[in-house]
């Protein structure tokens, strides 16, 4: 059974490449590692094991010398985890050192072994090897499976225009060139931004995120390309920057409007050229980022302004992506609501709510426009707090107050719209007016309001804050009185207008005998 098994295994011959100075030692694990079913080739040198995987022969496992002449072991090991990081290296040495050991299991290698050194122990070094490598698969299945929900998870795509958005993504994630994400200020383009990485070839490596607009100029030129130890007073050693973690991933300048000048003006070197200076240093790096870009602002305006570099535009926009605001897809309210409620819910271990049906019509209602940062810290409220009537009086209040402290000469009305405009602010008149009647009628008392006015209670108590008719009992609220005011006064000016256009039509009246001066 362990014969069959073995032969089944070795169907497909593993690769080993032997890179030991010694012809002896070659030779000794070519014959050894053949006789057991592997293909062996063995070279003399770092430099040619460099060549060879970098001409794409990637073998499964590499057995490497320490000690070797012009390249060592451990400079080629260094080497060969920039090439390929999933490469399974067993080290080999004549020397035990501690510090040498854990200097080969830093920078990658699976095992350590010390000439010299027996068949079962190197056997057991390659069933522990590729013992880490399946390991290794797992995990890196299970997190791309974990990555995928977590990806469809943040980004809930139900209107046209977010899934339009969403099928641009998959289309110019795999291409590496600069994505412009603009958008209001919480509209998801973190989420947009990690969900291109995400689908990019560059997935396997780091997402590196810098808001431009936490930090001043200085700060943030230090933080975006490192420095050197003493380039300023408080640089006690060397720092590498963030485009040097983010090297061979991708980093997301968030906010890049509120970038200074100067250092837009660098920034666009290293798109041009693809290497930069750390502060204090005469080295050039040399750096392999992609770049993804977002901001609030009106980039138009900004250019115009000089606030933001044309040039600097022009380069990062090779593709662009726009994220509308929430209140432009608001059939998206409720599937947001509910995945902040099951996330926090979770997070908080509290029992997930069942929101109200007028909760999720008074959501739909409000404009948000701190967009989904508004939404989400407002369910997170809702959980903490489980008290769907008061969430659902602030969602009133939230409206009220956005509706007071929006002027209507900011949002004019459409020409086309101006009738339907017209009808709807007769009918909340109207409104207001037989609610404020049913008040005084009934006392202020709101459940025999409503009864009388044929409404639900809540649905009268929506309408009193819409309206702001709960200032006081016995007599109107200051907005109904204020609008029975303005009523009054239209209706004064539309008759004496009137009045002055009938007295014009009529024909002049001459008195006979009489003649003007």
């Amino acid at each position: 059974m362990e014969v069959r098994s073995r032969e089944m295994m070795m169907a497909d011959k593993e690769k080993i490449l032997v890179v030991d100075d010694e012809p002896s030692i070659r030779k000794y694990l070519q014959t050894l590692l053949e006789v057991d079913g592997f293909e062996v080739a063995a070279v003399p040198s770092g430099k040619e094991a460099l060549e060879r995987i970098g001409n794409a022969e990637r073998p499964d496992f590499v057995i490497l010398d320490v000690l070797m002449p012009e390249m060592d072991g451990l400079e080629t090991l260094r080497q060969l985890m920039q090439v390929d990081r999933t490469l399974n290296v067993i080290m080999l040495s004549c020397s035990n050192e501690v510090t040498t050991v854990v200097e080969a299991i830093r920078l990658g290698a699976l095992d350590y072994l010390t000439k010299p050194f027996e068949k079962p122990e190197l056997d057991a070094a390659l069933l522990k090897s590729r013992q880490k490598q399946e390991l290794r698969s797992e995990n890196q299945a299970l997190r791309e499976y974990c990555e995928q929900l977590t990806e469809d998870l943040s980004f809930l795509a139900a209107s046209p225009q977010m899934l339009k958005i969403r099928q641009q993504i998959l289309q110019i994630a795999p291409v590496d060139v600069p994505v412009f994400i603009s958008g209001e200020s919480g509209v998801g383009k973190e989420v947009v931004a990690r969900m291109i990485h995400l689908r990019s070839l560059r997935r396997q490596q780091a997402f590196v995120k810098v808001n431009c607009a936490a930090l001043p100029g200085e700060l943030l030129e230090s933080e975006l390309f490192g420095y050197e130890q003493g380039a300023f007073t408080g640089a006690v050693r060397s720092k590498p920057g963030k485009f040097e973690l983010a090297t061979k991933g991708t980093i997301f300048l968030d906010e890049i409007a509120e970038m200074s000048p100067h250092l837009q003006a660098k920034l666009l070197h290293v798109l041009q050229d693809g290497q930069y200076s750390r502060l204090g240093a005469r080295a050039v790096v040399n750096v392999d980022v992609r770049v993804l870009a977002a901001t609030n602002m009106d980039v138009k305006d900004a250019m115009r302004t000089g606030r933001f570099r044309e040039d600097l535009y022009y380069r990062l926009n090779v593709l662009s992506l726009h994220i509308p605001p929430l209140r432009e897809r608001t059939t998206e309210i409720p599937l947001l609501f509910r995945h902040f409620l099951v996330k926090y819910s979770e997070k908080y271990q509290k029992h997930a709510p069942d929101p109200s049906k007028h909760l999720l019509e008074a959501a739909l209602r409000y404009p948000w426009p701190g967009n989904l940062r508004e939404l989400e810290n407002f369910v997170k409220r809702y959980v903490i707090l489980e008290d769907d009537e008061g969430s659902f009086r602030e969602l009133l209040e939230m409206t009220g107050q956005q509706h007071r402290t929006a002027p209507r000469e900011e949002s004019p009305v459409p020409k086309e719209q101006g009738l339907k405009a017209l009808v709807r602010g007769l009918k909340d008149e109207a409104e207001m007016e037989a609610i404020a009647d049913a008040l005084e009628k009934t006392n202020w008392c709101r459940k025999d309001a409503a009864r009388m006015l044929g409404i639900s209670y809540k649905a009268l108590l929506y309408k009193m804050r819409q309206f702001n008719l709960d200032s006081g009992r016995g007599s109107r609220s200051a907005a109904a009185k204020e609008a029975a005011k303005q009523a009054a006064l239209k209706d004064a000016a539309a008759k004496e207008a009137a009045a002055k256009e009938a007295a014009a039509k009529e024909p002049a009246h001459v008195t006979p005998g009489v003649r003007g001066s």
